[in-house]
This record gives structure tokens, sequence and C-alpha cells, in this order.
């Protein structure tokens, strides 16, 4: 009875683990999803604002077109600053303090923001005239803060792929070298050992570029390298067809009958 009585508990206690774990993952989920809803209702309404910005800097005049010309500069400045910083900051990880500093700028944006939305509300036009100089220096402070951060950023990356490349043209020169070194005194008494190191027109080459291409990090695509590109028979639906022609050309022949019997 007491055997039967502890199973039951055990029951009951993986029971209740299973039901808290499942209410545990759905609060989660339910977590992720809304905030996935809520990042694509803001980036969907920041277009509609800057679309909206947009109309007005063009179809209207006076203060309300200076107006949304300056709420314009400061979004297009502080979206492209962030979209170099997040774009580079998996790479360098250095850019991930300049990501903060821009955080924190775009929160001084936000508010400038919103002082420009009520003055575009102000009816008096004498208050808009004295307001907006003010507004527009703190805007192109804000605006100049962000573009120093990604001209910075962008001439850094840029140093760093001239400074890789240099790496590159030099370890592609010593490989020249290398390739064009042979000692023509020894190359006839080293021939049978080339050979089966592999020579050139044999397919069993292995110099040094095959070993340097498999060595270090891992390779990355390349532009003309064709890696996991179908190919020309694949792209006609010819490689079947081809395939069964040459197995064909491959069979030999039918062996001749033979003579009249000896009877």
């Amino acid at each position: 009875m007491d055997v039967f009585g502890v199973m039951i508990g055990l029951a009951l206690l993986f029971g209740v683990a299973v039901m808290v774990l499942a209410v545990v993952g759905t609060v989660k989920a339910v977590k992720a999803v809304g905030a996935k809803i809520e990042k694509t209702e803001a980036s969907a309404r920041r277009a509609v604002e800057t679309a909206t910005l947009k109309a007005k800097k063009y179809t209207q005049v006076g203060p309300p077109a200076q107006i949304a010309a300056v709420r314009l500069g400061l979004r297009t400045s502080l979206d492209g600053t962030r979209q170099v910083l997040e774009g580079g900051v998996g790479q360098d990880g250095q850019l991930g303090e300049a990501l903060a500093l821009l955080n924190r700028l775009d929160a001084h944006a936000a508010e400038l923001d919103g002082e420009l939305r009520m003055l575009e509300r102000e009816p008096d036009t004498a208050r808009i005239a004295a307001k907006l100089p003010e507004l527009r220096e703190r805007a192109e402070r804000i605006t100049h803060a962000a573009e120093t951060m990604r001209w910075a950023a962008q001439d850094r990356a840029h140093r760093f792929a001239d400074d890789e490349l240099s790496r590159l043209s030099q370890e592609c020169e010593s490989e020249a070298g290398a390739l064009r070194h042979w000692d023509g005194a020894g190359a006839s008494g080293s021939s049978g050992s080339s050979r089966a190191a592999g020579s050139p027109g044999s397919g069993g080459w292995t110099g040094a570029s095959g070993s340097a291409g498999t060595g270090g990090g891992a390779a990355r695509a390349g532009l003309t390298d064709g890696k996991g590109r179908p190919s020309a028979e694949e792209l006609l639906g010819l490689a079947d067809p081809l395939a069964k022609l040459a197995q064909r050309l491959r069979k030999p022949s039918a062996e001749p009958s033979a003579g009249p019997s000896a009877g």
C-alpha cells in the first residue's frame, strides 16, 4: 500500500512538473510573439511617419515644411547610423560602445521630435519663428554627432578591409614566388617522387596552393568559385540524357556470332 501511494505521488509530481513546463513555455512563446508584433508595428508606424514627413516637406510651404524637413533629417541620420553600427557590431565588438552612445543620442532625438510635433500644431506663427531656430540647432548637433559615429565606423571598416587585402596580397605574392621556385639540377633525380606526389597534368597536384586553401579558418564563399552552384547541364535539364548517352557509348559492342558448327 505504501509503495502504491509513493507511485501515485510521483506520478502526480511528474504531471504537475509537465504542466508547469507547458505553462512556462506557452508564456515565453506568447511574449516572443508579442515582442515581434510590437517590433513590426513600430517599424510600420515609423515608415508611415517618414513617408508623411516627406510629403509635408515637398507639398507644404513655410514653417510646416521647415519643421518636416528638420524631423526628416533627424530620422534619416539616426537610422543610417544605426544600420551601419548594427551591421558591423558582429564583426567588430568595439562598435557596441558606439551603439550604446547612439541609443542615448536617440533618446534626445525623441524628445526633440516631440517638441517639433507640438510646434507643428502651434497656431502662433511668431512663436514658431522664435522657437524653430533653437530646435533646428539642437537637431543639427544630434545629426552631426550621429554622422560622426557613422563616418568613423565606415572608415574603420574600410581600413580593416584594406589591411586584410594587403596581407592577402602579400600571401599571394609569396605563393607565386614559391610556385616559380624549382631546382633544375635535382629535377631529373626527383622525377619519380614528384610523380608520386602529383604533377600538374596528372590530376594529383597538391602543391602549396592546395594546402593554403585548406588551412586557416573557415573558407568564405567567393565571387567566382562556383561552389554550390548548379552546372550548365543541370540548369538546362540535360544531366540525365548526357549520362545515359555516355553509358551507351561505353557499353562494349556485341560479340560476333560464332561460325557454322562442325556438325
